[in-house]
Formats: structure tokens, C-alpha cells, sequence
């Protein structure tokens, strides 16, 4: 098995950037996506409240994680992924695929927050820790969606293998996330706030971990 080399991690995570910038499909999409959903958002129900607009938000973002992170795998075929396993080890390529997720993630978490501050209004009290958990929320949701894409890559079936194994994952996720950001719409912060935020960047930490460890067993097969 190779070694952990920085510069195959890097030049793995630049091919995807100049894949994603020449087609942009997956950009585009996503982001219309969110654009569409918010503004029909508002055409049905103005502005909500508070906790309604929180929801709504994380709800965009799972789909935006789906749509945006979860065709990593699915689009590479059997000989471009024979390709890699040539010229690359399998943690120098998992780590290459988490990096450019957690990048594509941070840009769509920022357009998803603008979108729904121009057309759903900014009902957050505490906005930059609202940035906080949005960043590390869409990122984390990324990981999870990320390391699943590469199991369902090995398997057939893999748009519904995803559905399967994915959202009974995330909701937990999920409720997490919408009990720490519903906080940063009150005027003050209750105690413990940061600590629910350190245990959210823990579980992504773990979920990089576990890919990290297992995703060598995949890249065998």
C-alpha cells in the first residue's frame, strides 16, 4: 500500500477542481436547486418564523450535500477508478475526495445562507455563530455523504443504495444541528453552546477517521 503523500493528496484534489470548473454541472444544478426551493419558499409562505427558517435551511442543505457530494464516486468509472488505484494510494485518495467535498461544501453553505438571507429575510440574532455551525454542518454533512458514496460506488444500485444507507445516518445529524443553530436565535446564548459545538466537529472527526480506516478494504475490491 503507498504512503501518505501530500503531494498526490494535492494533485487528486486539484483534478477534481479542474473537472468540476470545466463542467460545472454539478454547481450550476445544486445551486439552482436552492435558488428554485427558497423562492418558492417565499412565494408560499412570505417569510417564516424563526424555527421554521431554521429547518427549512438544514433541509436545503441535506439535499444540497446529496446532489453536490454524493456523485463524487458515482461518476468515476471502473476504468478510471483502476486508473487511481494504479498511481495512488487509497488514504492519499479518500483524503483527496474529503478535502474537495469539504471545499464544495463551504461554497454551497455560503449560497445557501445568501439565498435564504435575500429572499427568506435573517430572522438569526447571533449571525456569526450561525456561520459557524453552517460551515461545520455542511461540511460535516459532506463527510457522511462522501464516505457512503464510496460504498455505494462498489455496489449496484447505487442511487437507492445511497437513499438507504444515507438519511437513517444523517438524522441524527440533522437533530443535532437544528438544536445547536436553533440557540443563535435567542438573545442570549444558553451555557453549553460551545460545548454541542465542539461534540459536532468531534463526530466529523470521526466520521474522517472512519473513512480513513475503512475505505482501504473498499479500494481492494
Amino acid at each position: 500500500m503507498k504512503k501518505l503523500s501530500t503531494q498526490q493528496i494535492l494533485a487528486l484534489v486539484k483534478k477534481d477542481i479542474l473537472l468540476e470548473t470545466r463542467q460545472q454541472y454539478t454547481f450550476y444544478g445544486v445551486l439552482l436547486y436552492v435558488a428554485s426551493t427558497v423562492f418558492v419558499v417565499y412565494l408560499t409562505n412570505g417569510q417564516p418564523e424563526d424555527q421554521t427558517w431554521n429547518a427549512l435551511f438544514w433541509i436545503v442543505q441535506l439535499f444540497v450535500s446529496v446532489n453536490a457530494v454524493a456523485k463524487s464516486f458515482l461518476q468515476d468509472s471502473k476504468g478510471r477508478m483502476l486508473y487511481y488505484y494504479t498511481i495512488s494510494g487509497p488514504v492519499n485518495f479518500i483524503i483527496g475526495k474529503i478535502i474537495f467535498n469539504a471545499m464544495i461544501m463551504l461554497v454551497m453553505s455560503l449560497l445557501t445562507l445568501l439565498i435564504f438571507t435575500l429572499l427568506l429575510g435573517n430572522p438569526v440574532i447571533h449571525f456569526f455563530q450561525f456561520v459557524i455551525i453552517s460551515f461545520i454542518g455542511g461540511v460535516g454533512l459532506g463527510l457522511v455523504f462522501t464516505f457512503l458514496a464510496a460504498i455505494a460506488a462498489k455496489a449496484q444500485q447505487q442511487s437507492a443504495l445511497m437513499a438507504i444507507m444515507g438519511f437513517p445516518i444523517v438524522i441524527p445529524q440533522l437533530l443535532l444541528l437544528g438544536k445547536i443553530s436553533s440557540k443563535v436565535f435567542s438573545d442570549a446564548l444558553q451555557g453549553g453552546w460551545w460545548q454541542m459545538v465542539l461534540l459536532l466537529i468531534s463526530l466529523d472527526v470521526l466520521i474522517v477517521l472512519l473513512s480513513i480506516i475503512l475505505f482501504p478494504f473498499l479500494w481492494k475490491d
